[in-house]
């Protein structure tokens, strides 16, 4: 150990050596697996950080006329208001009742901290989050499926394949710590 001082002192040791010989000295070594489970920890806190953002958005939209907002980003994104899908956007958003605006806010508020829950212990590599993250993201995977046999779409197909990801990578970590454990 002295001597991959004197070499990191001496400017000689590569980064890499240095973080190999940290490692040796007793500091966790980060694998491969940790850098997966922190990058879906980090799509989950995304996912939370979207949500906090609708959920603010639905609560601003209580008391305003939701058609005028609309078109007033419509107008201000240059969006073509005869396209069939703004048209769609916009029909539907004149429907909107306080009630359906409140919802929606409490929803995403539910799922963020569900999300931001999932992230925070994946990110922390805690075990018991790998388990939530199963559990909610798999009994969301049936929804997602109907969802996307009644209006398909290549977004849903791809976050249907990322959700299905996630959790078999989650279940194969579980099983294969699970096995480890119980090795002698």
């Amino acid at each position: 150990m002295f001597r991959t001082e004197q070499l990191s002192k001496a400017g000689k040791l590569s980064s890499v050596a240095q973080f190999q010989s940290t490692q040796a000295s007793g500091e966790p070594k980060k694998s491969s697996h940790d850098r997966l489970l922190r990058l879906i920890a980090a799509f989950k806190l995304l996912k939370a950080g979207l949500l906090i953002a609708l959920g603010v958005g639905a609560f601003r939209l209580l008391h305003k006329d939701i058609a005028d907002v609309a078109e007033h980003w419509i107008e201000a994104l240059r969006l073509d208001p005869a396209n069939r899908f703004v048209d769609a956007a916009l029909a539907k958003a004149s429907h909107l009742n306080p009630g359906q605006i409140k919802k929606l806010g409490l929803g995403s508020f539910i799922y963020a901290a569900l999300f931001l829950t999932e992230g925070l212990g994946l990110w922390l590599l805690k075990p018991w989050a790998e388990w939530l993250t199963v559990i909610i993201t798999g009994s969301l995977v049936p929804s997602e499926i109907y969802e996307i046999l009644r209006h398909p779409s290549a977004v849903k197909v791809g976050v249907l394949a990322v959700n299905v990801a996630i959790v078999a990578y989650l279940i194969y970590r579980i099983r294969s710590r699970r096995k480890t454990s119980s090795q002698p």
